[in-house]
């Protein structure tokens, strides 16, 4: 196999057909889906790909808006992951829409340059990463069973390739009273609110104690119905983040613990409810980013200065990486935008919006190509996977 005329042929092909892939994140752009609702969005590019040649099926692991699109038929098995959903208001202020448009760019181009033979190209629609729940379903589900690699990228205002993620887990606390009129029979009443408050008040004091990478975070769901009448119930949610999962167990334990404190103090009654689908860390393999890097050098494009572990969110891809070997690296979309925010969701269709679909499109395809034609570095980086 002649790696230097795929890598141009990928290249050139890409060029050819950025503004079809720039189209599909602008119509995601136009048209944002919350996370399990992407109806159209998840039409919209598993249609794309099935007229690309790609054998679809269509609402994989119990999900009705994620998909498999496939196409080879021999060699590794090479996921492309093709995130999906927007945010509650601010439509695709994280750039989902990006994230898909290059992961089915570049599926485009390796089914175009490839030969059937060599690879099996598999593109995911993955729905829900804004609540952590759609990879995590899916592996459950056995959708992963049989991947040899995952790539995605995503939308940022920098170019680097290794970004670290911190694990999360959810939990509801659920304080139940007694209601009364507030100023004529308060002794009479059970206060809930008062439960939840003391909660947020012991976490508060926690604090002071947790490791630097630990996060906790959370809101009052309910917190009464009037004033003047004693709240019979109320309810609060958190999440709690770390680098690794031991540690965030821990926290979690010592959350429920201020919580039974609170439910103890004021008299009410505690209920805890749990999400099971925890979000992993990102399981970074240094020998898949350099392959990455590598990419961007062949391509001209300079990696900018970063932190790897500052500024840390969570994402479901991490759990992608405990079980497959994954990278994650970012495009640039513009500079001094942060994600979450208007400007970062007008900034996804923009012209380096566009440009950044197209580098990542690239970028992934180069990457995969070598992937497919070196066999020596697959298994360089399935070692470094089982270490």
């Amino acid at each position: 196999m002649d790696l230097m005329r795929l890598k141009k042929e990928i290249v050139d092909f890409v060029a050819g057909r950025k503004n079809d892939f720039a189209a599909i994140a602008e119509e995601l752009y136009n048209n944002p889906e919350t996370g399990l609702n992407e109806v159209r969005s998840s039409a919209l590019l598993a249609a794309f790909l099935e007229k690309e040649g790609f054998r679809l099926e269509r609402g994989i692991a119990g999900l009705p808006t994620a998909f498999r699109a496939e196409t080879g038929a021999g060699g590794p098995v090479i996921a492309l992951i093709a995130e999906m959903d927007a945010l509650p208001v601010m439509g695709h202020a994280c750039g989902h829409n990006v994230i898909a448009a290059a992961a089915v760019g570049a599926a485009t181009a390796l089914r175009r340059v490839l030969p059937p033979e060599a690879a099996r190209i598999v593109v995911f629609g993955t729905p829900a990463e804004e609540q952590g729940i759609g990879k995590v379903d899916m592996i459950a589900h056995g959708a992963f069973d049989g991947v040899e690699f995952a790539l995605m990228v995503h939308p940022s205002s920098r170019r680097y390739v290794i970004k670290h993620f911190l694990g999360l887990t959810r939990i509801r606390f659920i304080f139940t009273g007694k209601p009364a009129h507030a100023a004529a029979y308060p002794e009479e009443g059970i206060n809930a609110l008062d439960g939840v408050i003391q909660t947020f008040n012991g976490i508060n004091a926690l604090r002071q104690q947790l490791r630097q990478d630990v996060r906790v975070h959370g809101i009052i769901t309910e917190g009464g119905v009037a004033p003047n009448i004693i709240p019979e119930r109320a309810a609060a949610y958190f999440y709690v983040r770390a680098d690794d999962l031991a540690e965030m167990e821990r926290v979690k334990n010592r959350l429920v613990a201020c919580a039974e404190g609170a439910a103890l103090a004021t008299g009410c009654r505690l209920e805890v409810e749990e999400d099971p689908r925890i979000m992993a860390p990102l399981k970074v393999n240094r020998t898949f980013s350099a392959l990455y890097s590598a990419q961007l050098a062949y391509l001209g494009l300079q990696e900018s200065e970063n932190q790897p572990d500052k500024n840390k969110g969570s994402s479901d891809i991490g759990n992608v990486s405990q079980v497959v070997p994954t990278i994650h690296p970012h495009v640039p979309i513009g500079d001094g935008i942060n994600i979450h925010s208007e400007a970062f969701a007008r900034a996804t269709v923009s012209e380096k919006g566009k440009a950044a679909v197209a580098e990542g499109a690239t970028a992934l395809a180069l990457t995969a190509a070598e992937l497919v034609a070196r066999p020596e570095l697959r298994e360089e980086i399935r070692q470094e996977f089982r270490s």
